[in-house]
């Protein structure tokens, strides 16, 4: 049997996430079909982890078993023809069998994109989200600061987490310029659902100057969901690349 690891790129706008759901068309539901299409065969793809609802993934990883032999090429070649154009397996490697997409990750890459311009971009709608008034990017960027370590981050999930630990460790968070788009990398171990939106809510509130920058260790240290900022909104969230 073989184990088959893949990267995959998808603009989410158009699905309810990546996960199998019975409310709509998901990415992996998608995906799978295609391997199907390809197989001869049904397999279960098995993800680095879930993107929710409009989230995008430059490089969402997934595993999946099969006793087919085929070419690398025609996981790409072949499913990608199967493929919507909003989707797409950018790489393939055959791995050893104990691989797993999910618990064999070492660290995943996220960028929420800010666009910062007093006029919408019907091009920059769909990755980003659009605020019109300045933001203390210097605050943030020292806020941002305070989210590094190994901490718990109860205040920054979905109140329908079911992760058993709050505890994750983030490696860094990075602002970055280009234009009028304000791109936030946030770089860890593991995320909790929700996590980064929220954190990127706090973060514009600080920008905005309606909250001060030591709220990010007092709500690192109080917890509690409702003190925390909004939940920024999905389409500006993308899963750049998951590492081994």
């Amino acid at each position: 049997m073989a184990t088959i690891k893949l990267t995959i790129e998808y603009d989410g706008t158009d699905y309810v996430g990546w996960q199998v759901q019975p409310n709509g068309i998901s990415v992996q539901q998608v995906v799978e079909q295609a391997l199907c299409g390809v197989l001869g065969e049904e397999v279960r793809l098995h993800s680095s982890g879930r993107t929710d609802a409009g989230v995008h993934a430059r490089g969402m990883v997934a595993h999946f078993h099969t006793f087919r032999q085929l070419p690398e090429s025609a996981y790409r070649e072949g499913v990608n023809r199967l493929l919507p154009r909003d989707i797409a397996v950018r790489g393939v490697e055959e791995v050893n069998e104990d691989f797993h997409a999910r618990f064999s990750a070492r660290g995943k890459w996220y960028r929420y994109s800010l666009y910062l311009a007093p006029v919408r971009s019907p091009l920059a709608e769909r990755y980003s989200w659009h605020l019109r008034s300045r933001l203390d990017e210097i605050a943030m960027a020292r806020a941002a600061a305070g989210f590094v370590g190994c901490h718990d981050f109860s205040a920054f999930r979905s109140s329908s987490c079911e992760a058993r630990s709050t505890r994750r460790e983030v490696f860094s968070v990075e602002l970055l310029r280009e234009g009028e788009l304000l791109h936030i990398d946030v770089k860890g171990a593991g995320f909790l659902k929700n996590m980064v939106r929220v954190m990127v809510g706090t973060l514009v509130e600080i920008g905005l100057g309606r909250r001060p920058e030591a709220d990010v260790p007092r709500l690192l240290r109080e917890g509690g969901r409702p003190a925390a900022g909004r939940t920024a909104p999905p389409q500006g969230l993308c899963l750049m690349e998951v590492w081994y």
